[in-house]
């Protein structure tokens, strides 16, 4: 009985930006008696069902993006004989959709970490149980990725995760419902051991790849200390000084180590987090801005962010301390207008962001923007080529709507156009080499406009546009600009690095 991973995608580059860290932290999770999982990520090459014999297990991990493509793996396997076993947070949503349309014999819901040895054992012994609950696990569990079964030059950035779930309720988001609010962390000397590990093969970029890398804000400690809640408050210290003590360990690492994470836009009112950030070269950050207006971060729940001049003073804050912000937008909320998309492209400019990119409006599954979307279509949903838009992500990518919300004001069509004139006026190239100047080297600044050109290719042309001849165009760029980023993001491997001895103590 032969395992095999598979991460579904409907588009291929040969080179893939992030590794998805699922794939091999499953593959940790395979105990060693069924030999080398086969691991295949289809942003690298597709998943060719031959090489899956009966009996097999094929585990395919779906988000809602690839959720068709997961389908259509799962069926080619069945077919093969193999047992198939989908999971991931579009399968632990609608598991059912898994077994009807992706011939699942069974689903893992929640983390797999723990539960998915335990699903092998019962593939071997035949008693396979349509259904495992994989619940959500505390960070002491967090496996490691299996990293020596990484290709080798197919990857730019490494992925290592240190916590999961959100405290915050954005509308939009689904992290919070999947993953909970109360942030599970992983303990500091098994994160920088897994970093070291990553190091040794040549990785100097690593993302964090954390719900939010700032899961305790001053506002919730001052909040604590104000109601007076004494074992609140002790929590939320525990785990900012967690916070603290990993970024220490970070700073010890070598000196040619990069790291990137999400977090949201209160850390710029924490200057001491920030310094500790800088220290730690954590370079860069998502940060979910999403509306320039205050009637738009209230319509999504997230009235927390700043808005107007406050907000790009805000965002000034990171660029200050030495963190380079990757801003995200989103267009067709009920708020925006036709001057939105302008303003929101020169505030971009004006608050002098590294990376943006601009999403339209999606109602995704699990959110509370999703239900109110779902309510509103009634029983009877509009169709396309037979199926509700309600289920748009089994819809033919070519065929699907690029807008599900109607807007008030402004065309499904009008909204995608604005948002592609903000993509291509933002990635212009004299834009990109004015922000090149956030790095100091020569070739830095051509890193930095190479991954620029990269991400709007990989983003934007290929979920924008309507034209495919424009996205076939934009597919072909993107497999020519990732070979030399690769090169340019990799470094020299050290294999005999060691584990910094500050960070075992």
């Amino acid at each position: 009985m032969r395992v095999h991973l598979v991460n579904p995608s409907d588009l291929s580059f040969g080179i893939a930006v992030i590794t998805p860290r699922w794939l091999y932290v499953l593959a940790s999770a395979t105990p060693r008696r069924f030999d080398d999982p086969i691991l295949v990520d289809e942003t690298l090459e597709r998943f060719d069902p031959q090489r899956v014999g009966a009996g097999d297990v094929v585990g395919i991990g779906i988000h809602t993006g690839n959720a068709r493509r997961g389908y259509e793996v799962g069926r080619q396997a069945r077919a093969r004989g193999a047992f198939v076993i989908f999971g991931g947070v579009h399968a632990t949503l609608y598991p059912d959709e898994a077994r009807e349309l992706g011939d699942a014999h069974s689903v893992v819901q929640g983390d797999g970490d723990e539960v998915w040895p335990h699903v092998l054992a019962d593939c071997q012994a035949g008693v396979l149980l349509p259904r495992y609950e994989g619940g959500r696990i505390g960070g002491g569990s967090f496996l490691a990725g299996r990293w020596d079964l990484l290709p080798r030059d197919r990857y730019m950035w490494a992925s290592v995760q240190t916590l999961r779930g959100c405290p915050k309720h954005c509308s939009f988001c689904s992290v919070w419902r999947t993953d909970g609010q109360r942030p599970r962390t992983r303990g500091a000397d098994a994160v920088v051991e897994e970093i070291v590990q990553l190091r040794r093969i040549g990785f100097r970029f690593i993302t964090l790849a954390d719900d939010n890398f700032y899961p305790v804000t001053k506002q919730d400690l001052d909040a604590a200390v104000r109601q007076r809640n004494t074992a609140r408050l002790q929590e939320l210290e525990a785990i900012r000084d967690e916070r603290f003590e990993l970024m220490a360990k970070l700073a010890g690492l070598p000196d040619d180590m990069t790291f990137y994470t999400q977090i949201t836009m209160e850390a710029a009112e924490d200057p001491v987090f920030l310094d500790a950030m800088r220290a730690a070269r954590i370079r860069g950050a998502l940060v979910g801005i999403e509306s320039i207006t205050p009637e738009g971060l209230r319509a999504i729940f997230k009235d927390f962010n700043c808005a107007g001049d406050a907000l790009a003073a805000r965002l000034q804050q990171f660029r200050q301390h030495g963190v380079h912000v990757l801003g995200s937008f989103i267009f067709g909320l009920s708020t925006d207008s036709p001057q939105t998309f302008e303003a929101t492209a020169q505030l971009a400019d004006r608050a002098d962001i590294a990376f943006a990119q601009f999403v339209m409006l999606t109602p995704l599954p699990g959110t509370v923007d999703f239900e109110r979307w779902e309510k509103n279509l009634g029983s009877d949903p509009p169709q396309v080529e037979g199926t509700p838009v309600s289920r748009y992500w089994l819809i033919p990518p070519a065929s699907r709507p690029k807008l599900y919300i109607p807007h008030a004001t402004m065309s499904a069509e009008e909204i995608r156009a604005r948002t592609q004139q903000v993509w291509d006026w933002f990635y212009s190239i004299p834009l990109v080499w004015k922000r090149s100047r956030c790095v100091r080297s020569l070739k830095a600044r051509l890193a930095f406009v190479l991954i620029s050109k990269l991400y709007r290719q990989m983003y934007a042309n290929t979920g924008i546009a309507t034209d495919s001849a424009r996205e076939a165009r934009a597919a072909r760029w993107a497999r020519w600009i990732a070979k030399p980023c690769q090169r340019l993001f990799m470094g020299r491997p050290m294999p005999n690095l060691v584990v910094p001895i500050s960070s075992r103590t």
